[in-house]
């Protein structure tokens, strides 16, 4: 699957208004802010670093980073998650799912209604299970899925009885998400994770972009298990994945 197919995707859901340039943050992709979206959701600058075997993604907003999260429902069907997201090239075989298995995304999301870091007590209540509440770090793998909706993205389904090559932190979702247990730091208007990696040239050698969106699981609980259905904002604004790593 190819970044443009990606790109069309999120774009039948976009909508960009921009007003001014920001230069606040420098390098990466600078991004315009938007008076008519959400402030913790739009899109200022994203980059992508990496020092020794450590790559950083950073993101910033023209709000406070972090300051919104869903409205519990009381349910995991039909409940919503809000991300931050760095769609990458990076194949999907690096971080311990099959290779080429659609399109791999660091994402910071929060969810009220449902915990899926079941190795990681977030919030330190010795509680493992009720932790969705509290940002947290994810790998997902996207592809467009017409049951999400014309044009939409899900992240990918697990067939019943298959046995897919998984990472050891999947946290035991039928989708290809894992749960590694980086936690994000928020500053301000600033959003980043510290993420390890093996191979530290897979990160230096890729594109990058930044995404803000809502996620909503599926009123069957059942597969497509979770859609995008609101794409707040595109650092891009067309989401061709011009982020260079260190530059």
């Amino acid at each position: 699957m190819s970044k443009y197919t990606f790109t069309a995707a999120f774009i039948s859901a976009s909508i960009c208004l921009p007003t001014f340039a920001n230069t606040h943050h420098s390098d990466g992709i600078q991004a315009q802010a938007n008076k008519e979206m959400l402030a913790p959701f739009d899109i200022i600058h994203t980059k992508i670093t990496t020092k020794d075997n450590v790559a950083t993604f950073h993101m910033a907003v023209s709000g406070k980073a972090g300051s919104s999260k869903p409205t519990p429902t009381g349910q995991l069907a039909g409940s919503d998650v809000f991300s931050y997201v760095w769609p990458t090239s990076i194949d999907s075989y690096e971080v311990g799912f099959e290779k080429k298995a659609g399109i791999l995304a660091l994402a910071v999301t929060a969810h009220p209604d449902f915990d899926d870091t079941p190795l990681y007590d977030e919030n330190g209540d010795g509680n493992t299970t009720n932790d969705g509440n509290v940002w947290h770090s994810h790998w997902v793998v996207l592809q467009p899925n017409e049951q999400c909706g014309k044009g939409a993205l899900g992240v990918v389904d697990i067939p019943k009885g298959s046995k897919p090559r998984l990472p050891k932190t999947w946290p035991g979702l039928p989708i290809l998400l894992d749960s590694p247990g980086w936690s994000p730091t928020f500053n301000s208007e600033a959003v980043e994770v510290r993420v390890p990696f093996n191979e530290i040239g897979v990160v230096k050698a890729s594109n990058f972009d930044g995404v803000t969106a809502g996620l909503r699981v599926n009123q069957s609980a059942h597969a497509p298990l979770l859609c995008v259905v609101d794409v707040m904002d595109i650092a891009s604004n067309d989401l061709s994945l011009p982020g260079k790593v260190n530059e």
